[in-house]
């Protein structure tokens, strides 16, 4: 089989990244047809938009994508988050962020958890308003029944299917009594369909405690669509941080892969920017294309070079990210 990838470039160091895993797949015993789509800001100064119509169709298109980073400066007239838009356009209801430690110095050991985050409604659900002549600012959080149910039964189902036994619940219905108490409600009522799973409920804020304090308890996590972007980003630092931290967007009909990293402008062109959780995001792409064997080799790959310090200055290596590409490809090599 023949697999259609939309790759998502982007700003930044998008590129160079996106690019390095491009090779890195063309290195393994798979047919892919790469498609180029364009998104960011760039892609608004040359169209007018930060996210062509013809991008979306691109992904829509494609069995799976992979993207690399925009910018998205404020106060920019037309500009929206395209990452935002595209989940929602899309219905890329699902965040899955592995929180998984690596053979790294500036990994703790011992942790192995998922971060199952609603990504299209809550906080971002992108209404706003000024009111009182630009006085007051008001956001609406909206939580629906069925946007809750359908992530905690994506964080059930996903939890059964990697051999999980504990899922955390985690809201704040102690103080958002409407909105957090109807995800609260609906998961409560979702959890006996699950016997075999421990669920356990927690307030966001003790949530963010215990991460810190003893992140090995954790299974996995499912939360509302702002919370699980702040605990995710946490969460990422007990095990390298940024540079090796990668998510995925899953929706019914699309899925789009990306590291967890900025833009980085101060990186552009220097060729040293970090392509390892553009590599563990598209170990993520694999899996989701059933290919979960070559998804582990290379997992496996990134791993080794990052035990051998083989990576790029920001995890203190030497390499470039042309050299780490290298050397992630020899590892691959039975």
């Amino acid at each position: 089989m023949t697999y259609k990838i939309c790759l998502l470039p982007g700003d930044g160091i998008g590129p160079e990244v996106v690019a390095a895993a491009k090779e890195v797949l063309q290195s393994l015993p798979l047919a892919f047809e790469f498609t180029c789509a364009e998104i960011g800001f760039g892609a608004y100064e040359r169209l007018g938009t930060p996210l062509p119509d013809a991008t979306l169709e691109c992904i829509r298109r494609s069995n799976a994508s992979l993207f690399g980073a925009v910018m998205t400066p404020p106060n920019v007239r037309g500009y929206f988050s395209p990452v935002v838009r595209m989940r929602q356009q899309l219905d890329l209801y699902a965040n899955l962020r592995p929180i998984r430690s690596v053979p790294h110095p500036s990994s703790r050991p011992g942790i192995d958890f998922i971060i199952v985050r609603e990504n299209t409604e809550g906080l971002y659900s992108g209404v706003e308003r000024l009111e009182d002549d630009g006085d007051r600012a008001v956001t609406e959080r909206i939580i629906t029944r069925r946007g809750s149910e359908r992530i905690v039964r994506k964080a059930f189902a996903l939890a059964r299917q990697s051999g999980r036994k504990k899922i955390h619940v985690v809201h704040k219905a102690n103080v958002l009594r409407q909105s957090c108490g109807l995800f609260r409600t609906v998961a409560l009522g979702i959890t006996p369909e699950y016997p075999e799973i421990d669920m356990n409920e927690l307030l966001v804020d003790t949530c963010a405690m215990e991460l810190v304090r003893a992140p090995e308890q954790f299974e996995l996590i499912v939360t509302t669509n702002l919370f699980g972007d702040i605990l995710s980003d946490e969460a990422c630092m007990l095990v390298g941080g940024l540079g090796v931290a990668a998510s995925g967007n899953i929706g019914p009909e699309a899925a789009v892969f990306e590291p967890v990293h900025g833009s980085a402008p101060p990186l552009v062109g220097a060729g040293i920017a970090n392509p390892a959780a553009t590599f563990l995001a598209a170990a993520m792409m694999l899996e989701h294309l059933g290919e979960a064997g070559e998804a582990d080799r290379l997992r496996r790959a990134v791993e080794a070079c990052l035990a051998a310090g083989e990576c790029t200055p920001d995890l203190g290596g030497t390499l470039t990210t042309s050299g780490m590409t290298r050397k992630v490809i020899q590892s691959l090599t039975p």
